[in-house]
């Protein structure tokens, strides 16, 4: 896709996200999860950034998130956002896999609607896997996917065991 495409799909994404979660707010979802305070968290594939002020809430002043997404409009929406509500605590990175964090950093990472887009899934998982601390949570979210597929792809490189199913997400853990 030519950048002129995949902005204006961009800029229309996040028009329909703003109409999404005037229906369905983010923090909703975030209650299966389990994100406590003082948590580091990753949005993978962060979008227009719907879910940075209710992870922020939710990880308080001790907590870190980061936003990392492939689209340079979507980190700069991510940093207006920050800077805007004085979100000391949230830091982007623009990349298509490789996060930059450290081993063993992330309390959780959420994995939203972005699954079915990736070319490399295995390497993601790969880079995900490495970044969640041992009893890291992997939340999981894809309406493009079935249930059997979303279980299949997540568990077959053995990095990941499921521990629940919730109303929106499916709840992972590292093994």
């Amino acid at each position: 896709m030519n950048k002129p495409a995949f902005n204006l799909h961009f800029r229309f994404m996040s028009l329909g996200f703003k109409f999404r979660d005037l229906r369905l707010p983010r923090r909703n979802i975030l209650k299966d999860v389990g994100i406590k305070p003082g948590f580091h968290v990753l949005d993978y594939g962060c979008g227009p950034g719907s879910y940075i002020i209710p992870l922020t809430e939710l990880v308080g002043e001790s907590g870190k998130v980061y936003a990392l997404d492939i689209h340079p409009l979507a980190i700069r929406k991510v940093q207006r956002i920050a800077s805007k509500k004085q979100l000391a605590n949230v830091k982007t990175i623009l990349s298509d896999c490789k996060t930059g964090l450290h081993r063993d950093s992330l309390d959780a990472v959420l994995l939203y609607d972005v699954f079915h887009h990736l070319n490399d899934r295995d390497k993601v998982l790969k880079e995900l896997h490495r970044v969640l601390k041992p009893d890291g949570i992997l939340s999981f979210s894809d309406h493009h996917m079935k249930e059997r597929e979303i279980l299949a792809e997540i568990t077959s490189g053995r990095l990941f065991r499921p521990q629940r199913k919730g109303r929106k997400t499916y709840t992972f853990l590292k093994k």
